[in-house]
Order: C-alpha cells, then sequence, then structure tokens
C-alpha cells in the first residue's frame, strides 16, 4: 500500500511467525535487504528508507482499539528491522486495510477506525472515508509529494507525548547544546531532535540531493542524532531518534519545480530518514515539530518567530507552552504541509494532548511475496 508519502507491504499478523528472527528474515528477504548497492533489486523495496516498510495488522491488545498494528523500518543495506518508532505515513494504510480486510465494521460514509501502534504503546484515530463497502481512494484532497488527489483521511494521534522515551521533553529541558550547536529534543509521535540549520552551515531549503552529497554534514547530523539519542535514553537504533533542520520562513522550490514564497509557510525544515535526507518529511517529524513549535525555548519555536521565554536558557530552565493557535504550515522539499497540534500544560510541565493530519493512501497490490 501507499500510505501518505510512504510505501510499505501490510501483513496480517496471523500469516507471519511471531515477532522474532524468524519473521524478521521473511520482512528482510521480502524487501530485498541487505543490498549493498542500495536498490534493494532482490525484493520489491525502493531503496530508500520511506519504500522499506511493513505494517503487521493484529487483533487488539489494548481495551480503546480495534485492532493492533506493528510498524517494521528494514534497513536497506543491512540485515536489520527496527521496531522503535511509528511511522505516520504509514499509519494512514491502517485503517483501509482494516475496512477493505473486514477487520473493522463499516459505520458510515467516514468510518473511525481506532487502532493501537505497538512501538509506540500510542492510540490512533484515522477517519476514513469510504465507498460501496470499501475505502475510497478518489476524492479532491492534494498530498505534496504524492502525483494527482485522492480521498482524504485524517489522523488523530491521541496524547503523542511521550511514545518512544515516555516523557515529551526526554531530558526536562526545551533547549541544550550537542556538538557546539543549540538542539530541541522532543518526542512526540516519534523522538527527534530539531537543530537550525545555519548552525550547520546551510539555508535549509537544499535539496535532499544536495544534503546527502554533503557527507561532512551527513557526518555530522549523525553525531548530533547519536548523541541526542543517548541523551533521551535510545542507543543502538539507526531509525530513532530522527533528526531535522529548522529554519524561519523563506522562499523555496520544491521538487515538482513549484516555488513558495516566504509567506506561504511558517517553518522549513529538512528531515534525515536512515542517514538520507527525506524527498518529503516523515509525518512522525513533522507532527513532533508541529508539537515542538507550542513550546517556548525550543528552536522549532524560535524559528516560528518565538521569542525565549524568561528564564529559559539553551541548557536549562523550565519550559513554557506557546498557546494553541492554528495550523504550522511546514515548508519541506516536496510542498507544504499543515500540522494542527494542541498542546496544554499538565502538573507543571507541557503536555501534547493531540496532532492531527490528513493523509491519502491506496492499495497498489495484493497476493504472494516469494521468501526464499
Amino acid at each position: 500500500m501507499r500510505g501518505g508519502t510512504s510505501r510499505c507491504l501490510v501483513f496480517h499478523d496471523k500469516d507471519l511467525p511471531h515477532s522474532g528472527p524468524a519473521r524478521d528474515r521473511i520482512l528482510l528477504s521480502a524487501l530485498g535487504s541487505p543490498d549493498p548497492f542500495g536498490r534493494q533489486l532482490n525484493g520489491i523495496g525502493g531503496g530508500i528508507s520511506s519504500l522499506s516498510k511493513a505494517c503487521i495488522i493484529g487483533p487488539s491488545t489494548h481495551p480503546d482499539a480495534q485492532i493492533d498494528y506493528t510498524f517494521a523500518q528494514i534497513e536497506v543495506k543491512s540485515p536489520k528491522v527496527d521496531y522503535t518508532g511509528n511511522c505516520g505515513n504509514c499509519s494512514s494504510a491502517v485503517g483501509p486495510f482494516a475496512i477493505d480486510e473486514g477487520l473493522v465494521e463499516v459505520t458510515s460514509s467516514l468510518t473511525k477506525v481506532r487502532f493501537h501502534n505497538t512501538n509506540t504503546k500510542k492510540v490512533i484515530v484515522a477517519h476514513v472515508p469510504v465507498k460501496d463497502g470499501e475505502a475510497a481512494v478518489e476524492g479532491d484532497f492534494e498530498l505534496a509529494g504524492v502525483a494527482g488527489r485522492g480521498a482524504r483521511i485524517a489522523l488523530d494521534f491521541l496524547d503523542p507525548g511521550g511514545a518512544g522515551t515516555g516523557r515529551l521533553l526526554p531530558t526536562g529541558q526545551a533547549r541544550e547544546v550537542i556538538d557546539g550547536v543549540e538542539a530541541s529534543l522532543v518526542d512526540a509521535t516519534n523522538p527527534t531532535v530539531f537543530v537550525r540549520a545555519k548552525d550547520l552551515g546551510i539555508s535549509g531549503t537544499e535539496t535532499p540531493m544536495a544534503i546527502d552529497a554533503d557527507t561532512a554534514l551527513i557526518r555530522r547530523l549523525e553525531r548530533i542524532r547519536v548523541e541526542a539519542g543517548r541523551r533521551m535514553g535510545i542507543v543502538d537504533s539507526a531509525a530513532q531518534p530522527k533528526i531535522a533542520l529548522v529554519a524561519t520562513p523563506t522562499s523555496f522550490t520544491a521538487l515538482d519545480g513549484a516555488a513558495y514564497e516566504s509567506d506561504a509557510v511558517d517553518v522549513v525544515a529538512r528531515a534525515m530518514s536512515m542517514g538520507n535526507c527525506h524527498r518529503a518529511i516523515p509525518l512522525t517529524v513533522s507532527m513532533c515539530l508541529a508539537v515542538a513549535a507550542r513550546i517556548t525555548g525550543s528552536v522549532v519555536h524560535e524559528a516560528l518567530g518565538g521569542a525565549t521565554a524568561p528564564g529559559i536558557g539553551p541548557t536549562h530552565g523550565t519550559p513554557q507552552v506557546r498557546g494553541h493557535s492554528t495550523d504550522v504550515r511546514l515548508g519541506h522539499p516536496s510542498g507544504i504541509l499543515p500540522i494542527d497540534a494542541t498542546v496544554t500544560t499538565k502538573d507543571g510541565a507541557p503536555w501534547a494532548e493531540k496532532v492531527t493530519v490528513y493523509r491519502t493512501a491506496r492499495r497498489l497490490m495484493e497476493g504472494f511475496v516469494r521468501v526464499p
């Protein structure tokens, strides 16, 4: 299936071995990993992280969900399957799959599907358009990075904070210094470290190809990401945390040649995924960014034009919350993505109540994949 700007293989849990090496071997073989040439030519992956994913759907183990959903990120060049985080784009394929497979009841032309992501232990609600008893495909919603238009799926990520570490701000700080640059470590839907693009010598509007070609930049970003992971309590993961570079609103040209003026965006970002710059932006990173934008003192809030609140230094102090207002318009390599995040205060600390995003999804093929 295509889910948002990613593509994934979707399996019934009952059709796979229990979690462990036997399951991982099937996923690796199906996608074509490991491939030292980076093409996944011996499988049906696409050679980049956004096209090397799997979703596993089974009976719910959560009292407030109808089904369970496990996400697997398959590394392209290494024989490794990573389960440390969720994929927001692939999450948009779960509701349509559940409807088409008869795992949930169709209740109306806009059917709610509540599912439990086992990676993050969070509940997600998909609002899926339905036509003739199946998930609708055709519609008028245009998603940057995807050709054509489709039926709009709204995804509510409930209580997304602490999905990977148990805390919205894993170190208790809105900003700190890593490798000589200021960074914000935030965990909402997936743990992410945010740094200023200008602090690393770039504008933040570069193409993903240009960023990938800058080997010195890639190495430094990986050093920052690994150290941020250590501070967050995440070690030995190529997938988590993610790292994103943010910049103040500026004009840019998307990969399809469309030009956007600075007044069309609130923040510009480039995000890394599995060592490469994403051609759009991982949806979980965009949602984490929207949450970080509401927290005064973060580098994301600063990029939106916010000033650091009194008493909040770059490496210490209690973060404050910027009130919920309108969507954050995020400029990324493929266009603009609006994201709505509600952040309030709970027990004296920032609390992410909900993040809502809009995607499209489509079943591309079905049948058997050969595993030697």
